[in-house]
C-alpha cells in the first residue's frame, strides 16, 4: 500500500497558529478600541444624514448604497442638499469629487506607512476607508509608533460599517421626525468642530485654524459652489507650513549664536 502523507500538524505550527491567532485577535481588538469614539461620533451624524436624503426622496436602500460607494460624510450632506433642491447628477457628481480631493492628501499621508510590497487588494480597502475621523485617529497612533496597516485598517472598516448601518436607519427613522427638528442640520458642523479640537496641538495649528476660517468666510464670498473650502484649506496649510519653518530656522539660529 502506498504510504499516506502524515496530515497531523507539529507543535511547532501548533504553536505558530496560536500566535498569529492571537495576533489577529489583538489587531481586531486595537482597532475597535481604537474606532469606538468614531462610531459614537457617527451614529447620530449618519443618522441625522438618513433623516434628511428621507426628506429630499431618497430610499432607505438607496442612501445605504450611498454610503457604501460614497462613505464621505461632508460630500453625502452637500449631495442630499443638491438633489433636495433639484440639481442634476452632473453637478452634484462634480461637487462632490471636489469636496473629496481632500482624500488625495490624506492617502498620500499615511501611504507612508504601508510596506511596499502590500498587497493591492489590502491597499484599496484602506484607501477606501479613509476619512476625516479615521485619518485624525490613524496619524495620531502612528506617530506614537504603536500603530500598524493591520490596525489602521480595521479602525477604517468598523467606521465604515457603523456609518453604513446609521444611515440606513437614519432613512427608516425619518418618517417619524418633523423636518428640521432637533437641530439635525447643524450635526455636521458640530462634528468637524470636535475634529478641530482633536487637532489642536499647539499655537500654529490654532493660527492655521483661524486662517482657514478667515480665508473661507472671504472666499466664500467672492466664489461660487463649494471650492472656497479647497483654497482656503492650501492657502492655509501653506500658511501655517511657513510659520512653522520661520520658527524653527529661529530656534536654530539662537541655539547656535
Amino acid at each position: 500500500m502506498t504510504p499516506q502523507p502524515d496530515t497531523k500538524l507539529s507543535a511547532g505550527d501548533l504553536a505558530v497558529d496560536s500566535r498569529e491567532g492571537r495576533r489577529t485577535i489583538a489587531t481586531l481588538r486595537d482597532g475597535v478600541k481604537a474606532a469606538w469614539p468614531i462610531c459614537l461620533g457617527y451614529m447620530p451624524i449618519g443618522l441625522a444624514l438618513g433623516v434628511l436624503a428621507q426628506k429630499a426622496g431618497i430610499s432607505p436602500p438607496e442612501i445605504g448604497f450611498m454610503s457604501l460607494l460614497v462613505f464621505a460624510g461632508s460630500a453625502q450632506f452637500i449631495a442630499v442638499s443638491m438633489i433636495s433642491g433639484g440639481s442634476s447628477i452632473l453637478p452634484v457628481v462634480v461637487t462632490t469629487f471636489m469636496v473629496n480631493l481632500r482624500h488625495l492628501l490624506m492617502s498620500s499621508s499615511l501611504a507612508v506607512h504601508l510596506r511596499p510590497a502590500a498587497h493591492p487588494l489590502f491597499v484599496s480597502l484602506f484607501a477606501y476607508g479613509i476619512t476625516d475621523e479615521s485619518f485624525a485617529v490613524n496619524t495620531a497612533r502612528f506617530k506614537d509608533g504603536s500603530w500598524d496597516p493591520g490596525r489602521a485598517l480595521v479602525v477604517n472598516q468598523v467606521s465604515n460599517g457603523v456609518w453604513v448601518l446609521s444611515t440606513i436607519a437614519g432613512g427608516y427613522g425619518g418618517h417619524f421626525i418633523p423636518e428640521g427638528s432637533l437641530g439635525i442640520d447643524y450635526a455636521l458642523s458640530a462634528m468637524f468642530l470636535c475634529l478641530l479640537v482633536y487637532q489642536l496641538r499647539g499655537a500654529i495649528y490654532a493660527v492655521t485654524a483661524v486662517i482657514a476660517g478667515g480665508l473661507s468666510v472671504l472666499w466664500a464670498l467672492v466664489l461660487p459652489g463649494n471650492a472656497y473650502l479647497i483654497i482656503a484649506s492650501i492657502l492655509a496649510a501653506t500658511a501655517g507650513y511657513a510659520l512653522r519653518q520661520r520658527i524653527f530656522r529661529k530656534a536654530i539660529s539662537h541655539d547656535t549664536s
